[in-house]
């Protein structure tokens, strides 16, 4: 699980003015079905993989395109979001941002192909980037003190709701077949709730900020575009024994990060509002405490992925059954949650840093687990070891954020909130990318295996992307902690 998302999601809204209209309990029901239906669309997708390539014939490719397009189209676009609600209407923002998801889930539900599917998650990503930040902006400006403190703690209930039902209401709507829709139910089912929630999103207030920031079109285009072939080359590579034209693409990837890069520094120098401030990411601690965001978030994305693939395609459990099995790991996470801001209150970093350990220790148990299974592994027997990566992740990636954002000054808070906030997402879909080149290597090198021995080998393959990650979060994790 990763539903932990800035409390201001890309750069902060300005705090509850008297004047302002309060949401009422209907503007903030609304709200909170924005929050959940884009995290709930995060998840749900995994266990609906098999019963994908299934229907549509895909590749191992064009799965980890169908994921990580969401991903990298949401956190791309989540500061352009922000700044749109601010300078635009939030409320405005909002419908358009729930409107566009719903059509976008209805174009998902519809896709005749694979390369559709993956178009018509990239603008499910871009409405949800859309979206998402005006939930957490129209809670600030709407509420003040105890009312804001409860409202966001009913958002952070909804997010981990909201993943727990991705899991298990996901696997039900694919396991009961409804309409004989399979997978497709999970999108269009978004199409009539989105667009009763746009309407009635005009009980909610309007909130504007005309002095935000004006958005950086160039900058989005160029960190999109390089992302976007990083991500060609990482999927489409190893899958096509590293072509040519995959080469290019990194080097072109790095070419317009490197271009994006200079964009924003001319930007900052002549007092403009750059996407991201290069400066920031010039601090050590600062950036190294966006690595560690990076790979933390890489690696839950990539579990999903590889647990769904081994549990369902290599055992041919349903997909309500493995959501079943990982349901505890939700409980888990959400116990977790709950434990960490004691334990870092008293311990300080070194706490994270230990949990993180105990995250990898997790990782590492069910990697060897698998792997020395095999075909006569039982997926039921995960349970413990799921249970345990459910805490120990819950334990890191709550209290993480929090560091991240302490790391530097009050007047940068705004950039340093969309900043890890975006690398949250971009980590997760690089994460998927770089598990499921291992993943979709381990099932061709075990070709003539059976499908269950080959997934778990393939699993415990890719669980080595994960182990690696989560330990170089901990390291860094433990250098912050001596030198704070």
């Amino acid at each position: 699980m990763t539903t932990s998302t800035l409390p201001s999601a890309c750069e902060p809204a300005p705090a509850a003015h008297a004047g302002t209209p309060a949401l009422g309990r209907l503007g903030l029901a609304v709200l909170l079905s924005g929050g959940f239906i884009t995290i709930f669309d995060l998840f749900v997708v995994n266990v609906a993989i098999p019963s994908m390539q299934a229907t549509l014939s895909a590749s191992f490719a064009q799965i980890n395109f169908i994921i990580a397009a969401y991903e990298l189209a949401y956190g791309v676009l989540l500061i352009a979001g922000s700044r749109l609600g601010d300078r635009h209407g939030r409320r405005r923002l909002s419908m358009l941002g729930m409107a566009g998801f719903a059509l976008a889930s209805a174009l998902c539900g519809l896709a005749p192909t694979p390369g559709t599917l993956i178009a018509a998650r990239i603008l499910q990503g871009a409405a949800a980037a859309m979206l998402f930040p005006q939930v957490y902006a129209l809670i600030r400006v709407s509420y003040d003190g105890h009312a804001r403190r409860r409202a966001f703690g009913l958002l952070g209930m909804t997010l981990g709701l909201a993943a727990i039902a991705g899991q298990v209401l996901g696997g039900w709507i694919v396991h009961a077949d409804l309409f004989g829709l399979a997978w497709r139910a999970i999108f269009l089912v978004n199409l009539p709730l989105g667009l009763l929630a746009c309407w009635l999103a005009r009980h909610m207030p309007e909130s504007v900020e005309p002095s935000g920031a004006a958005m950086d079109w160039p900058g989005a285009a160029l960190v999109g575009l390089g992302l976007a072939l990083l991500l060609l080359a990482l999927i489409e590579g190893p899958a096509r024994q590293w072509p040519a034209w995959t080469l290019a693409c990194g080097a072109a990837s790095a070419a317009a990060l490197a271009a994006f890069a200079r964009l924003q520094r001319r930007i900052a120098a002549r007092g403009g509002a750059p996407l991201v401030d290069m400066a920031l990411l010039a601090q050590p601690r600062f950036a190294a405490g966006c690595l560690v965001v990076m790979l933390v978030f890489s690696t839950a994305s990539a579990m999903f992925l590889c647990y769904a693939l081994l549990v369902q395609t290599g055992f041919g459990r349903d997909a309500l059954t493995a959501g079943l099995i990982f349901a505890p790991a939700s409980v888990g996470f959400v116990a977790g949650s709950m434990a960490a801001p004691r334990l870092v209150a008293r311990y300080g970093t070194r706490a994270i840093a230990l949990a993180a350990l105990l995250y990898g220790g997790a990782t590492a148990a069910l990697m060897l687990q698998t792997g020395s299974a095999g075909a006569h592994l039982e997926p039921w027997s995960l349970l413990p070891a799921l249970v345990w990566l459910g805490a120990a992740q819950g334990a890191v990636n709550t209290p993480l954020v929090n560091l991240a954002m302490g790391l530097v000054q009050d007047r940068q808070a705004g950039m340093a909130a969309g900043v890890v906030s975006t690398l949250q997402q971009v980590g997760a879909a690089l994460g998927v990318s770089a598990a499921g080149m291992l993943y979709g290597g381990t099932l061709e090198a075990y070709a003539h295996a059976s499908a269950a021995e080959r997934h778990a080998h393939a699993f415990a393959s890719a669980m080595q992307f994960n182990v690696a990650a989560i330990l170089a979060a901990a390291a860094l994790l433990w250098l912050l902690g001596r030198r704070r």
